[in-house]
């Protein structure tokens, strides 16, 4: 319970729906113990009138004694079926109480979980694959939801029942109270014993569930790498090796439960059996009547519900504490990078100074000791071989990661100052990898912005070079384009991708290799849009080509993390080291 404890703030919140809740679970079964002691007078009546009428057997009283007992039957019988309507009744607004909050507390869960996902940096997403956190959000919420509703509506159940039932068992009598009783410690020491091995399995029933929600999102995503490299009967084999480890240890808790079941059942067989052994000796001594044993054997009855659903009970707490663990180890996961308050206005003037970086999770050093600065308005373009450091860079410039040591200023104010969500408000960023929503072309376009109108999503398209393919589509700018832009080419998305940083007008522009994909004539338009749109904007252009940057105000040559060369075009081509061979070698390429 410690893992669930983490819940008890939503119990409080909806504490109004839940304690009506209770007093309904209450009234309920005080309505189902009423018909043992209704069936108890009718069973002692009907040996009564049995023994009456016997004894007036010839005399016209006989005939009258019948209609009486008949009637009797028949106003008992009403009542148990009365009774038994009530607690129906109170039974249905129990779980429209109890059930409909544990919805409540589900959708509060999720939607917290979520917030906190977006508030993580991103390294977490680094680490951690997508199927463990999506699993995390749907079905390990959905163990705590059984948790919060039926766990909970059956355990207070099963805690109202049973006292009200040994405390009429002992009100008839004591001693056959005790006596049928004597199995239930011997179920609880069983149902301790089993509960810790629910756990460890409920546990590791969710981990391998990860694991199989994880490969089925990353082979989904992957589909195309798949089938072009014919891997198919290969992933289904190991789709299937998932799926027999996930089979295994579902099956490893249900034998557990298979054996943990019927062994109550037994235990409450037990209880029966010595109720009417001893009940019987009882009734020889005059201490209760035969009615009394038909109303224990009720009860021991009744209190099969209780230790069945104690059994269920404690499985499905079980597993939403495994569940819960695994929600809190994310919960409880903090952001290293702490958000700066101050907002303002950016010019863009950018300081780069003495700058380094580590990848915390592989140690790989990827920026060592840099430094630049871009005056507002100004281009800076940085060049350089793969695995130089270029798109960490753009990340580190958006505070994506943190620094290790040195500064990042915009307008003289530190980085960790500036408020992110504001910072990344005003900067357009392109990604290299590009990523494009399940939606309109439209609204990927727009997706920075909160209201648009269509002039600004076309005229952003125009800039970006790709209005007259969005044009020829059959629905223009609302064609969707399918999971991750697939409906698009590869310089399709990239151009889409340079229209959705285009139409905020941000102060700062950072295109990450945002051109690689596009050829040589649609690279030359999108620089002649950018070059009428990037006046009075700071821009850092991140590219792999000569040609995309040799009009920067400042060029910078990485490599493996340092300023290998800087300066403009014309100063490095003189200087003939890196650039100037990465130039001449595009340029043979191009021939």
């Amino acid at each position: 319970m410690k893992e669930l404890a983490y819940l008890n703030k939503y119990f409080y919140k909806y504490r109004w729906k839940l304690v009506p809740g209770v007093i309904f679970v209450i009234i309920s079964n005080y309505f189902g113990i009423l018909p043992a002691k209704v069936i108890r007078e009718a069973f002692d009546l009907v040996q009564e009138n049995i023994y009456l009428y016997k004894l007036y057997h010839g005399f016209e009283r006989q005939e009258l004694i019948y209609k009486v007992f008949g009637s009797s039957l028949l106003f008992f019988g009403g009542v148990v079926l009365l009774l038994s309507l009530l607690r129906g009744i109170f039974l249905f607004m129990m779980r429209q109480t109890i059930i409909l909050t544990s919805r409540h507390i589900e959708y509060d869960l999720k939607n917290e979980i979520y917030r906190h996902y977006q508030k993580l940096d991103f390294a977490f997403f680094r680490r951690n694959n997508t199927g463990d956190l999506m699993s995390r959000a749907t079905e390990d919420v959905n163990q705590v939801r059984n948790y919060l509703g039926p766990a909970i509506m059956y355990a207070i159940n099963t805690v109202v029942l049973s006292i009200m039932v040994i405390y009429a068992m002992y009100d008839v009598n004591a001693r056959l109270a005790t006596y049928a009783l004597i199995p239930i410690p011997i179920l609880s020491a069983v149902i301790l014993f089993v509960n810790k091995i629910i756990n460890k399995r409920s546990e590791k029933i969710q981990k391998q569930l990860a694991r199989l929600a994880s490969f089925v999102q990353e082979n989904f995503a992957g589909i195309r790498v798949i089938k072009t490299y014919n891997r198919e009967k290969y992933k289904m084999d190991s789709f299937e090796e998932e799926s027999t480890i996930y089979r295994n240890t579902a099956l490893s808790l249900v034998k557990v439960q298979a054996v943990f079941f019927p062994l109550i059942l037994l235990l409450i067989g037990l209880s029966t059996i010595i109720t009417i052994y001893v009940g019987g000796l009882e009734v020889a001594k005059g201490t209760i009547t035969a009615g009394n044993i038909a109303e224990f054997i009720i009860y021991v009855n009744q209190l099969t519900f209780p230790a069945m659903s104690l059994a269920w009970v404690t499985s499905l707490v079980q597993r939403a504490s495994a569940s819960q663990k695994r929600i809190n180890e994310f919960l409880n996961t903090e952001s290293p990078i702490i958000n700066g308050e101050i907002k303002k206005v950016l010019t863009g003037d950018l300081k780069v100074e003495n700058i380094s970086f580590t990848y915390p999770e592989t140690g790989i050093q990827a920026i060592k000791d840099l430094s630049f600065h871009i005056p507002a308005g100004k281009t800076l373009a940085i060049i350089g071989k793969t695995g130089s450091g270029k798109s960490t860079l753009a990340n580190l410039l958006l505070r994506m990661f943190d620094i290790d040591k040195g500064a990042i200023k915009y307008d003289d104010t530190a980085i960790t100052k500036l408020d992110f969500q504001d910072l990344r408000q005003q900067t357009g960023f392109v990604p290299q990898e590009v990523f494009l929503f399940s939606d309109t072309i439209s609204n990927n376009i727009a997706f920075g912005l909160d209201h648009f109108t269509q002039e600004q999503v076309e005229q952003a398209a125009k800039d970006a070079a790709v209005y007259e393919n969005i044009m020829g589509f059959d629905q223009g700018f609302e064609t969707s384009v399918g999971e991750r832009g697939i409906t698009l080419s590869g310089g399709q998305k990239q151009r889409v991708s340079i229209a959705r940083a285009l139409i905020k007008e941000p102060k700062i522009l950072i295109f990450d290799d945002c051109l690689s994909a596009v050829d040589t004539k649609t690279e030359e338009q999108i620089l002649t849009s950018l070059s009428r749109i990037m006046k009075g904007k700071t821009c850092v252009f991140i590219a792999h080509r000569v040609s995309t940057i040799k009009n920067a105000d400042k060029i910078i040559v990485l490599d493996q993390g340092r300023i290998a060369e800087e300066g403009s075009h014309d100063e490095l081509m003189n200087l003939k080291g890196q650039y100037f061979e990465l130039h001449e070698k595009q340029l043979l390429e191009a021939i």
